[in-house]
């Protein structure tokens, strides 16, 4: 072990939250080849425990903050990779103190408290997929690989984090997609012909969610990113959808929006807007040990700025589904009140769709007419 105390002592001392955690220690294993399969599936779960609650308890001695973070971790249940090392960790008393591991004063959206959230963060969320088609033929080799899944609603379906899925169940069948963020569609209601527009598409997952629910939907997507537009065109290709029409542009850029739609009015618009990332913590909780207060700022200035900007091409009694994966009222609900109260949307429905329970991330949604 006195070599994998000196990786992890590294890690932690190098790390500094500025890419994610994943990349991070993808790049730190290329650089120490060394490192057996084992090491670092062993290193891995060391540092996940660590920036999941390291800041919650008071211990000096590093190893013992350690040995605290992991007891604490996924209900204490130790991996067979932990098991053989700290199957013996002493239960010395040492107390979880929430108030430490997150201590801003921030208030919470409606149908979660502060207290399940931080609880929620000691947890691995589980791999969530949907599936397209086929349920019994993916069932069937889910089974036969021997990997368990639970099922949730409708067709979406939990696995355990990490299931080996890429090369076993067939791509064009399922899409993998959090739970929480299955369920925004049942807020979407599209009618075929109608114009969409998902105004910051990222991967695409809310779109193919649309084009899923109903594919005779005309969709036009955008985002800053080329790579992204890139990857969400591929995407359409493998789920055999007619491929949207795409602009590279920021839709915080009123200028450069409106080059880009010159005035094409839609029936509804989705507007997955840039946040926090509050509600995803647990899945990437290097976010929450890094978090700093003063980005809500920014996030809540672009929330603000990309819906108003995109109100603009509603059509009369179009409608803008607002969506973050934040559990903050300055990102969610205050936003929501900001745009009622200066632009003509009217708020038709809000609702934070809590994930905890299931193992997955939350969301927050609010539906808006013009």
């Amino acid at each position: 072990m006195k070599y994998l105390w000196l990786h992890i002592t590294t890690i932690i001392n190098t790390y500094n939250g500025e890419t994610p955690l994943a990349h991070f220690l993808k790049n730190y294993y290329k650089q120490n080849p060394k490192l057996g399969s084992r090491d670092r599936k062993i290193l891995n779960e060391m540092c996940y425990s660590w920036y999941r609650c390291s800041k919650a308890f008071d211990i000096t001695v590093f190893e013992e903050k350690i040995k605290a973070c992991i007891k604490y971790t996924n209900n204490g249940l130790l991996s067979d990779n932990l098991n053989h090392i700290f199957k013996d960790i002493p239960d010395n008393n040492n107390t979880i103190e929430f108030n430490l591991l997150f201590p801003n004063a921030i208030e919470f959206s409606e149908g979660i408290t502060k207290i399940d959230w931080l609880k929620s963060m000691l947890v691995q969320p589980s791999l969530f997929i949907r599936i397209r088609k086929d349920k019994e033929q993916l069932f069937q080799l889910l089974e036969k690989a021997t990997i368990p899944y639970r099922f949730i609603k409708d067709n979406c379906f939990a696995l355990p984090n990490g299931a080996k899925i890429d090369e076993l169940l067939p791509p064009e069948n399922y899409v993998v997609q959090d739970a929480s963020s299955q369920q925004t569609g049942n807020f979407f209601k599209p009618q075929k012909n109608e114009l969409w527009y998902d105004c910051c598409a990222g991967a695409g997952g809310k779109s193919l969610l649309l084009k899923d629910l109903e594919p005779g939907v005309r969709l036009t997507i955008s985002d800053k990113r080329e790579s992204i537009i890139y990857n969400l065109k591929q995407r359409f290709k493998l789920y055999k959808h007619i491929q949207p029409v795409a602009h590279l542009t920021d839709a915080a850029n009123e200028k450069t929006l409106n080059t880009a739609l010159k005035g094409k009015l839609f029936d509804s618009i989705i507007c997955d807007a840039p946040c926090s990332g509050s509600g995803t913590f647990a899945r990437t909780p290097e976010q929450l040990f890094f978090f700093d207060v003063n980005s809500l700022k920014e996030y809540t200035d672009k929330q603000k700025a990309i819906s108003i900007n995109v109100s603009k091409y509603l059509k009369p009694g179009g409608r803008i589904i607002y969506i973050t994966c934040s559990v903050f009222k300055c990102e969610n609900e205050d936003v929501i009140s900001y745009l009622c109260k200066t632009t003509n949307l009217k708020l038709i429905k809000m609702q934070l769709i809590n994930g905890i329970s299931e193992k997955a991330d939350s969301m927050f949604i609010a539906i808006l007419q013009n």
